[in-house]
């Protein structure tokens, strides 16, 4: 059960008499319900009322609920002076002032009070030719249009006075010592839910005065309705202590299952998330063969010479790894090529497939077989090809968090790259590699080595550099098979990509 939920049972138990015991020594509410009716007609005789139109009498179909028998149904009207909303200055929002007489609209309206701290004023002039709408201490205001229909404030009784707009209905009661009780019964699920059926408009967004006037208010006897506020008064901060920390495991169970894949990938790149197994060929071997690969390829004219990359001290080491692994720099795996632009205009319906910078979504997309862009052949020829097995790698991004976004491409169809995008080719498990690449340990590494602030940018120069802790090749393959099961676990718990 959430907070409001448990407020929501709390303030309808309230309101079904349910709350509190009865006690048959109360004077019943009937009693106040005359007191009431006989105050109404003073004002009337005192020509400081207008007389209602007479209620109709209360059917027994439209009793929602039994009450004890101290208690009594009346409509909202009979309990009243005053129902009625305010409306719109002529001119709207410029005749709003920086000061003047308080101009209260439907986003100043909660049900724990007035917020003012947007609060609009309007002149003394606009005032007084909106008089009708003015609010005093002890009003009830309840909003009834749009997205907040329903919120519903006192007005404090040191209030200096305001007036309100058309989306605020002013309840002003005939005796205000019961103003909080109604107040409570008005931010009922009974009472919402009656707000909800009966709104009136194409677009269902506004209660009229005629409908609210009519609703049915369950009254009881005046010390009972003491009893029932200082039990809610007690019960309402251990609701807000009980939504604070609801609010708190909201946020970590939303956060969790991100973490846990965090979690997940890191135990993969620290060796930890599979059993080593001796029988394996170590990661030297392997480094050495793709190295010996390399300078073929040069001494072949298929490759260019590269720079040679930093050697790898002790110091620069930033954990332990098992013996059969080895540190090395991503460059010494592969090379990087780096894609062309491509405007947008020159994308076509049907043609060879693009990858295109904002195709490469998220940290846990680690692999793409298809482009959802096409380019012509003639365009095509002139563009960096991707092949089967590379990982695509983003060189630009609002944040660090966002450079060098990491997939592997599994599509076997000639592809394309546009451009803020580079290819790494190599000879290693793409989707290990590409998990390496999405790890804290990667993810860490190259936003250390992102330059820039409205645009971030990262060199290939630069994620060549990146430390990488390189397992054997069959080892390579058990921990894509133990990521991919975990996360797929992960999903089942509720996490995103």
């Amino acid at each position: 059960m959430t907070a409001q939920q448990l407020k929501n049972s709390i303030l309808q138990l309230a309101v079904q008499g349910k709350l509190v015991p009865q006690d048959p020594s109360d004077e019943p509410a009937s009693i106040l319900l005359e007191k009431i009716r006989a105050e109404k007609e003073r004002l009337v005789k005192e020509g400081r009322l207008k007389r209602d139109k007479s209620s109709f009498p209360i059917a027994d179909d439209e009793v929602p609920f039994e009450l004890p028998d101290t208690w009594e149904w009346v409509r909202l009207k009979d309990l009243c002076i005053k129902i009625g909303s305010g409306s719109t200055p002529t001119g709207g929002k410029t005749v709003y002032k920086n000061h003047g007489v308080k101009f209260i609209r439907s986003q100043n309206v909660y049900d724990d009070g007035l917020r003012l701290d947007n609060v609009a004023y309007i002149s003394e002039e606009v005032n007084q030719q909106k008089i009708g709408s003015y609010v005093y201490p002890n009003d009830i205001l309840l909003n009834i249009t749009g997205g907040s229909i329903g919120r519903c404030a006192i007005v404090p009784n040191d209030f200096d006075g305001a007036n309100v707009n058309q989306h605020v209905m002013i309840i002003r009661l005939v005796d205000t010592a019961i103003n909080r009780y109604i107040h409570s019964v008005l931010i009922s699920s009974y009472i919402q839910n009656m707000i909800m059926g009966v709104q009136v408009g194409v677009s269902r967004e506004g209660l009229s005065a005629a409908k609210l006037m009519d609703f049915l208010i369950p009254i009881p006897p005046h010390s009972e309705q003491i009893q029932i506020l200082a039990c809610i008064d007690a019960l309402l901060p251990r609701i807000a202590d009980y939504d604070a920390a609801e609010q708190k495991l909201t946020a970590l169970n939303a956060k969790f299952p991100d973490q846990l894949k965090k979690s997940i990938l890191q135990s993969a790149v620290q060796g930890k998330l599979v059993e080593q197994d001796p029988n394996d060929e170590p990661a030297s071997v392997l480094l050495e063969r793709i190295r010996a690969e390399k300078e073929q390829l040069i001494k072949n004219g298929k490759l260019k010479k590269e720079k040679p990359l930093l050697p790898i001290t002790e110091d620069d080491i930033p954990f332990d790894v098992p013996d059969s692994w080895k540190w090395c720099r991503l460059g010494d795996l592969g090379r990087f090529v780096r894609g062309s632009g491509i405007k947008r205009n020159e994308l076509v319906t049907t043609g060879v497939p693009c990858v295109r910078y904002g195709e490469i979504y998220t940290t846990y997309d680690i692999a793409m077989t298809d482009a959802v862009s096409f380019v012509g052949e003639s365009l095509a020829d002139a563009c960096k090809p991707v092949k089967h097995g590379d990982l695509l790698m983003t060189l630009t991004g609002e944040t660090k968090e966002d450079i060098g976004k990491t997939v592997a491409f599994l599509g076997k169809e000639r592809t394309v790259i546009g451009g803020d995008l580079a290819t790494f080719s190599h000879s290693v498990n793409p989707l290990w590699l590409s998990y390496m690449m999405n790890s804290p340990h990667a993810v860490q590494s190259k936003r250390m080595l992102g330059t820039g602030n409205i645009i971030v940018h990262i060199s290939c120069d630069k994620l060549s550099s990146i430390l990488i802790p390189l397992p054997p090749l069959a080892e390579q393959k058990r921990i894509v098979a133990k990521c991919e099961e975990m996360m797929v676990a992960v999903e089942g718990l509720g996490g995103n990509k």
